[in-house]
This record gives C-alpha cells, sequence and structure tokens, in this order.
C-alpha cells in the first residue's frame, strides 16, 4: 500500500573488485547503479539515492550509508530482504530504517550532510611475494615497512589542517581544510591496518597518504617528510596514489538522535 513520502536509510555493504566506483554511470557499471535497479525492481518505482560518501572504482564498503524518498509501506526487514534478492553477490544490504522526514523542513535526515565524521581502512599485504588469495582485497608492497616509522609520521597529520597536499587534482571539494581526529597502524603478521578518521576526506586523501606513509615505511622519507608535504600543499611533492585495493569506507559517524541500526565495523581480513 502506498501513503505519504517516507525517507528510508540504508547500510549497504560491497566488494568494490567489479564496479567502476559509486556513482552512476552511462555505462551502468557502478554500486549505485545496481543498487537503484535493486529497489526500482523491489518497488517498481523509480528509486534514486544519495550516499555518505562516493567511493572510487575498486574501492570496497563495509558500511556504506544511503538514504532514498518512497511512498512505499514495507516493513525494514522486507527492505533488506527484498532489495537483496536483486541485488549481485558483491552487493548486500545489511540493514534499513526509516528516519522522520518532513520535505517542507531543513533538519531532515541526509546521508551525506547529516554525517559528522567518516572513518576509512587500507589493509596492506607487506611481504616479498604477492598473494593470489589477496588480489583486489588488500594493497601489496614486497619492501619490509617499519610500522613504528609510519606511525611517527602519521602524528603529523593529525589535527585540522589544509590537506591539498593529499587531495587529487580532479577533487570538486569547496575546501582542502580537514580535521584528522586519529590515525591507527596496526600490524598482524604480514598485514598492517591505517585506520583513519576524520570529519571528511578529500578526493584519493587516504590512498595518498598511506602512499606517503609507505615511503617512510621504507626508509626512503624520513618521518618529518609528512609535516614537510602538509605544510607545502603540493601535491607533486608526495608519493603517488596507491592501489584501491586494499581501501574500504569503514563506518559512517550519524547523531545518535537519528537512530541509526549501524553495526560494529568488521573488517573480514582482521576479525
Amino acid at each position: 500500500m502506498n501513503g505519504e513520502s517516507k525517507r528510508i536509510v540504508l547500510g549497504v555493504q560491497y566488494d568494490g573488485t567489479p564496479w567502476q566506483g559509486w556513482q552512476t554511470q552511462l555505462n551502468g557499471l557502478t554500486v549505485q547503479d545496481r543498487l537503484e535497479f535493486a529497489l526500482s525492481k523491489f518497488t517498481l518505482q523509480t528509486v534514486s539515492t544519495v550516499c555518505a560518501g562516493r567511493t572510487d572504482a575498486g574501492v570496497h564498503g563495509l558500511e556504506q550509508v544511503v538514504h532514498f524518498d518512497t511512498t512505499l509501506e514495507r516493513d525494514m526487514s522486507s527492505w533488506v530482504r527484498g532489495v537483496n534478492t536483486f541485488l549481485p553477490p558483491s552487493i548486500a544490504v545489511r540493514w534499513a530504517t526509516e528516519v522522520a522526514h518532513n520535505p517542507d523542513e531543513q533538519d531532515n535526515f541526509h546521508a551525506r550532510f547529516s554525517a559528522r565524521s567518516r572513518m576509512y581502512q587500507y589493509v596492506l599485504y607487506n611481504n616479498p611475494v604477492r598473494s593470489p588469495l589477496l588480489e583486489g582485497k588488500a594493497g601489496w608492497v614486497f619492501r619490509k615497512l617499519d610500522v613504528e616509522r609510519m606511525r611517527t609520521a602519521a602524528q603529523h597529520l593529525l589535527g585540522e589542517h589544509d590537506f591539498s597536499t593529499f587531495r587529487s587534482v580532479q577533487c570538486q571539494a569547496k575546501s582542502p581544510v580537514k580535521s584528522m581526529y586519529s590515525i591507527k597502524i596496526e600490524q598482524r603478521g604480514d598485514l598492517i591496518m591505517f585506520t583513519l578518521h576524520a570529519n571528511a576526506f578529500l578526493h584519493h586523501m587516504v590512498r595518498n597518504i598511506v602512499g606517503s606513509l609507505i615511503y617512510v615505511g621504507n626508509g626512503a622519507q624520513q618521518p618529518d617528510w609528512l609535516k614537510e608535504l602538509l605544510d607545502g600543499r603540493d601535491r607533486k611533492f608526495a608519493a603517488p596514489t596507491f592501489m584501491p585495493d586494499g581501501l574500504y569506507l569503514a563506518k559512517i559517524d550519524y547523531d545518535p538522535k537519528w537512530q541509526l541500526p549501524q553495526l560494529e565495523v568488521q573488517n573480514f581480513l582482521w576479525s
């Protein structure tokens, strides 16, 4: 049964390997295209989605947050099961909820603009020989990395800074100034996990930071080099953009007033 327009929020997880990023394209080979196709099949309506953060080709989503408006009446479990029926194995809706929504008011939930912060994880395989089992799921560096040196270097990036050095030339953000809340670097055997938490990120920012930290970890640069890069505000002096394979959009933080059923962040390579 149809009724008044309501706003539904989804938690979406996806393997980005087979897709050309999140944002819709003419060829239809994106996560957004496939999700909107599944929603339209389930609702028999045209559905347009808004996400918390657009990911590039090959980048994965542990918990992407998406909203859309619909007049369709369904319970939340039906949204999960029904939409997943029409999704490929590499994409799944993990949870669904309805949020208060008044089209005439400004203070409505918005997947992107209501977000208070974002968290990304980068999983790196550090071994002389690449692993075919981690292809597409983790970045790879064959030279031994010094984790302590990278941790020292990462401290220079904490706080509010102009991150122009680490932004893509295609970045469309209005301001390069972002607040980095924390950078955590952990190691388990041959796997290294970088967890970056900030209010927002610039295009390619995480991959550019990880690439530069790797230069410190392999001894090519000193830890203070990160401060020099940050102060220089010039992309050409930093390391090349690192591969997308090990990058995961891990979590989006919202005000508890929205009561989103967000689940604990669990990277399958690290659990």
